[in-house]
């Protein structure tokens, strides 16, 4: 039976936490420069920017969903901020940083990530200032910050966005031991994902995996209560994990990230790790047709932010390129700005 006492603290929950973030995403707007830089042509998208009441209905489908999913079972409810200065402090660091970020994206500046003597560990794409974003992926400031960062440009969503992904999860698992299941996070990030999968299954065995040293140091943080946890710090594109040795790999906003080649061999590391009738859960930004009305914002995305492959990634074949790795897509979804897909291998 419904409880619409529950509902209540859900939605009031929800509402403080998109109202907190909307106010940082004005706040910036203030404070930065013009979004077209001096001596660039302005920005045209090819159909009109979606109105303020159409991506408000977007994002209270997507609370809604997300509640549904909460009712039924499939995953727990979020957690509250337990320290009500945490917020407070995480604020003031990101208004901080903005500026830095603000001057960086004027400037055109986001390929001078200096790792020092460790240059050579890291992919070429890999060191850039992605978003333009102080020390790319590469110190724990930026770790600390990027939290802060994701939900101020999706007003608040992405943790709802991202614990879709749970849905498919929760029906693998119905029937199964927990104890027999193995589920692979590639590019965990700060562990925002993961701490979710462990909150509803902790019994599972879970490996995460980062190339970043500073971002994967967090993740350890965040999942330091659980137990049947491993830490990899390596690239996607060149796992240290044995051959099907996974029931279940994830990756949450990781491809669009990704120079087209680096997908591919992405893609077929995936396969080769899952086991027979494993799922890969795909979760990231919407492409080009996901949801018409949205095309516009993806269209100013690169131009507002430094993503150099994000525009191939509009257009990419995911559908076709996993199934040439062997992985037959069975579901696809989205909400608001993100799209799920779920894949099987053969």
């Amino acid at each position: 039976m419904a409880d619409p006492l529950a509902r209540l603290k859900y939605a009031a929950g929800q509402g403080a936490r998109v109202a907190w973030y909307v106010g940082h995403y004005a706040a910036v707007n203030r404070l930065r420069g013009p979004v077209t830089r001096p001596g660039e042509e302005p920005f045209r998208p090819s159909a009109p920017i979606p109105k303020l009441p159409e991506i408000l209905r977007s994002i209270r489908e997507l609370f809604e969903r997300d509640y549904q999913n909460i009712e039924a079972g499939l995953y727990k409810e979020p957690e509250q901020g337990r320290d009500p200065r945490r917020p407070i402090d995480k604020a003031i660091r990101f208004f901080l940083d903005a500026k830095k970020v603000d001057d960086r994206r004027m400037e055109k500046r986001h390929s001078e990530v200096n790792a020092g003597a460790r240059t050579k560990q890291y992919p070429r794409y890999y060191l850039q200032n992605f978003h333009f974003q102080t020390d790319g992926w590469l110190s724990e400031d930026s770790a600390d910050l990027y939290d802060t960062q994701v939900e101020t440009l999706f007003a608040g969503t992405a943790d709802a966005m991202r614990r879709q992904a749970l849905v498919p999860i929760a029906g693998y698992i119905d029937d199964k031991d927990q104890r027999d299941i193995q589920l692979l996070d590639i590019a965990c990030g700060t562990g925002r994902f993961l701490r979710e999968v462990k909150r509803n299954w902790p019994r599972i065995g879970v490996t995460a995996l980062d190339l970043s040293p500073d971002y994967l140091a967090k993740t350890k943080r965040a999942l330091s209560k659980w137990g049947r946890v491993r830490f990899v710090n390596a690239a996607a594109e060149r796992m240290p994990v044995e051959k099907a040795s996974q029931d279940i790999v994830t990756a949450t906003y990781l491809f669009h990230e990704l120079p087209p080649k680096i997908r591919m061999q992405v893609a077929a590391e995936i396969s080769r790790v899952l086991k027979p009738g494993g799922l890969f859960v795909f979760v990231d930004a919407l492409q080009a047709g996901d949801q018409k009305k949205f095309d516009s914002l993806l269209e100013f995305f690169p131009v507002a932010f430094h993503e150099p492959y994000f525009s191939t990634y509009l257009e990419e074949g995911f559908e076709g390129m996993f199934a040439r790795a062997g992985l037959q897509n069975v579901e696809n979804q989205t909400g608001y700005l993100t799209k799920m897909a779920v894949f099987q291998k053969a």
